[in-house]
């Protein structure tokens, strides 16, 4: 019988076995891992898109948007206040924007608070500001009434005002929803600061002309003349009826008034009444200034418009103090009461 014959165990390979695999690649491995975890990616990715927007809408644009008020000027070329009560008053303003910065952003109308420069919080207004397209110039027009939030504020406004050559207002938007140009909400505020001239404590003030009646009115007035009431600001104001004390030496000698007034941007040329103590002011003129010359502190007392009391304007007109001399020696001569003071 024959022997069979085998094969060599040298050409023997094990087939099916683990090493006869091929390992897969690396765009293999990348794929299987994206087909296992694509959700996780797809929440990474979101994230990250998110975290990059809001980081435009709340860092990058309020930013932008900042700078460019910062780069802008705002002149007021006129400014009304009218129509005043204790807690309210007609605001009518026209402004020039000029912007120095390349961004010109477009900004919606937004309710805008009011406050003094140093003290931004706190506010004494709201207004509600126009839109506007801040281009290289710009104008806006503000005419509505507006409620005063803060009275003490707003007194040291006009205190402001009245007694110094400049005063910084402050605008600044409250921390609200609104639109930038291309429709992107913001919350940051706005804030810009206006500087512009006061009413520098009626420096030239003035009584240019002035009579003596030695028989008084019904009403007790029983002197008369015109004052002259220098508004070197941009501001028309309606005071209504104003007060003042007279003072002589620190001494109290009678009031004068000014009815409905309203002071005007320039020169303003005002009527004015007088009930004063007569036989003291001679007493003075005959005793101390025998010249004739009587030196008169006027202090602001009272304003009164519709028959209210404006506190903030009284505050103000309180807190400035005019000194005029008056030739009062020739008034009396005029009066036919030159005799009584030799």
């Amino acid at each position: 019988m024959e022997e069979s014959k085998g094969v060599p165990e040298s050409n023997v390979q094990e087939v099916g076995g683990f090493e006869g695999r091929r390992k897969p690649g690396f765009g293999a491995k990348v794929k299987a891992h994206l087909k296992k975890w694509w959700w996780l990616h797809l929440i990474f990715f979101i994230a990250s898109t998110l975290i990059i927007v809001l980081c435009l809408v709340y860092v990058a644009f309020p930013k932008i948007s900042q700078d460019g008020v910062n780069d802008s000027t705002l002149e007021i070329q006129s400014l009304t206040f009218s129509d005043p009560t204790p807690n309210s008053f007609r605001l009518q303003q026209d402004a020039l924007l000029t912007n120095h910065n390349n961004y010109h952003p477009r900004l919606d109308a937004f309710n805008a608070s009011l406050s003094v420069g140093g003290s931004e919080e706190k506010p004494y207004a709201y207004v509600e500001l126009p839109a506007v397209h801040a281009t290289e110039t710009a104008t806006t027009h503000v005419d509505q009434k507006v409620q005063i939030t803060d009275v003490d504020a707003f007194a040291d406004y006009t205190t402001q005002l009245l007694t110094k050559e400049s005063v910084d207002l402050v605008v600044k938007d409250g921390p609200h929803e609104r639109h930038v140009d291309i429709s992107i909400a913001r919350h940051t505020p706005l804030l810009s600061l206006t500087r512009f001239s006061g009413l520098n404590g009626l420096a030239g003030f003035n009584v240019t002309s002035f009579t003596i009646k030695l028989t008084p009115d019904p009403d007790g007035t029983n002197m008369e003349g015109t004052v002259y009431i220098p508004n070197p600001s941009v501001m028309t104001i309606a005071m209504g009826n104003v007060t003042f004390n007279n003072y002589v030496d620190n001494e109290f000698i009678g009031i004068s008034s000014l009815s409905d007034l309203v002071l005007k941007p320039g020169n303003n040329t005002v009527p004015m009444k007088s009930a004063v103590n007569q036989t003291f002011v001679i007493e003075k003129v005959v005793g101390t200034y025998k010249d004739g010359m009587l030196p008169v502190d006027i202090v602001g007392n009272s304003s009164v418009y519709d028959g209210q009391h404006l506190e903030y304007f009284e505050k103000a007109l309180s807190s400035n103090r005019q000194h005029i001399i008056l030739n009062v020696g020739a008034a009396l001569a005029a009066a036919g009461a030159g005799g009584l003071i030799g």
